[in-house]
């Protein structure tokens, strides 16, 4: 029989400790490490916040060996792994033994199970929520697939739904609704091997739409409901929050680093020449100016390369359809999912594709209803060019152990280390297959 797949659970972090925590952002263009200290907000932080935090160190370098959010490369991405915590380690003057990482690739799932119990007239009680929460995680999991994150979203007691804590009440029948999210089993554990691989240990895998929606969504946006749209380099990811809770989640594998694919191909430039003019000259939207405004590249072709001068304009035009394929399948997927009422509300653009100009306005053509660039939020110490939609993932990573214990997972599948196991980097991977089958 197969086991329900589970990455490594994190303990949550308590309110009254301070800690140091370590997380790696591994995306498709780039790898960031971030070493922070949390102590203890004393309840003046936001939703879901416990502790205030401080960046220590920050390491980032360009990823290597990743394609859409998955390792393509085991040896690629570990170095880009080794280089950026070295370059944190260095910063923050501490040495990283343990990280939180995000999972973008292996195609993300969601799903929402529901489940009741029978309480018979009694107050319910913290064994009787334990019951229903169980009955709804068993039926997540199986089928090759890793399981994320298990979100109770909400309780019930007869006809009466939306109960967030359903201790001391009275009913007959106990209802909860949780929302699982998943990964291909495969892809989460390629990822987690080229972190061992350097042996660091692995304290958690965090779906990236979760982290980023932590990072840069306000109290009021996560209660009334929006829609946050992660654009990194080689997937887009999107994830619905509504009643303070993650609702959905999906992923597709366009991002930024195919727009700057097009605009080498187009112009017959070199990727990185596609990059730069990308980054100080692309827009999502053309303007009268852009015919007469002209950008000066190199092109390549078969007498060798030779300087030419093009206008603007060729270039958005260039960028503008790829830009709008990407906003419309998330707008298909939102649609097809029944959420295009949520995407109707408020819509959160982040990520590092986001920051392209007038990508708010491609957006809201689009997809209409209120659009905003979502940037990082509450994190004290970050250097100002890492204070961008890029690095809102990450930093996301570091608000998650504030909320890792609302998730309700089963014991029996938490992978234990007995003191007879194999110590070190065979231990903790031979601990991860065992837990997984």
């Amino acid at each position: 029989m197969t086991h329900q797949v589970m990455p490594p659970r994190l303990r949550p972090l308590s309110e009254r400790k301070s800690a140091i925590l370590s997380v790696l952002d591994i995306g498709t263009s780039k790898v960031v490490c971030l070493i922070a200290r949390l102590a203890p907000a004393g309840g003046e932080a936001g939703r879901g916040r416990t502790h205030r935090c401080r960046i220590l160190g920050i390491g980032h370098q360009r990823a290597r060996g990743v394609k859409g959010g998955a390792v393509v490369d085991m040896d690629a991405v570990e170095d880009s792994i080794r280089r950026a915590v070295d370059a944190a380690e260095r910063m923050a003057g501490v040495q990283v033994e343990s990280v939180i990482i995000n999972g973008t690739g292996g195609r993300l799932g969601s799903q929402l199970f529901e489940a009741k119990t029978p309480i018979a007239g009694r107050a319910v009680g913290q064994t009787d929520i334990h019951r229903v929460l169980e009955a709804c995680t068993a039926r997540g999991g199986g089928g090759g697939r890793a399981v994320l994150h298990s979100l109770p979203i909400g309780f019930s007691i007869g006809e009466v739904r939306q109960i967030e804590d359903p201790r001391g009440m009275i009913g007959d029948e106990l209802g909860a609704q949780m929302h699982v999210l998943s990964c291909d089993a495969a892809a989460a554990r390629n990822l987690m091997l080229a972190v061992e691989r350097c042996h660091l240990r692995v304290d958690a895998m965090v779906a990236t739409p979760y982290a980023a929606g932590l990072s840069v969504l306000a109290d009021d946006e996560a209660e009334l409901g929006a829609t946050l749209i992660d654009m990194g380099g080689g997937a887009t990811t999107v994830s619905v929050f509504a009643g303070g809770a993650l609702t959905y989640v999906d992923g597709i594998a366009l991002g930024g680093n195919h727009v700057t694919t097009d605009v080498a191909r187009g112009l017959s430039i070199r990727l990185a020449d596609a990059e730069r003019l990308k980054t100080l000259y692309g827009a999502c939207l053309a303007t009268a100016s852009d015919e007469r405004e002209t950008v000066s590249v190199t092109q390549v072709g078969e007498d060798g390369e030779h300087p030419a001068h093009l206008p603007k304009a060729q270039l958005i035009s260039i960028i503008r359809p790829r830009v709008e394929e990407i906003l419309e399948v998330v707008r298909d997927r939102l649609k097809g999912a029944g959420f295009q009422a949520h995407a109707g509300r408020r819509i959160v653009l982040t990520g590092g594709a986001a920051q392209l100009a007038g990508m708010p306005e491609a957006a809201k053509r689009i997809m209409s209803g209120q659009i905003r660039v979502g940037r990082p939020v509450g994190v004290q110490g970050m250097p100002e060019a890492a204070k961008s939609p890029a690095f809102a993932a990450a930093v996301g990573l570091l608000v998650y152990p504030q909320v890792s214990g609302n998730e309700h997972f089963r014991p029996s599948r938490i992978p234990n280390a007995p003191a007879q196991e194999a110590p070190g980097y065979i231990g903790r991977v031979g601990r991860w297959l065992k837990g997984s089958f």
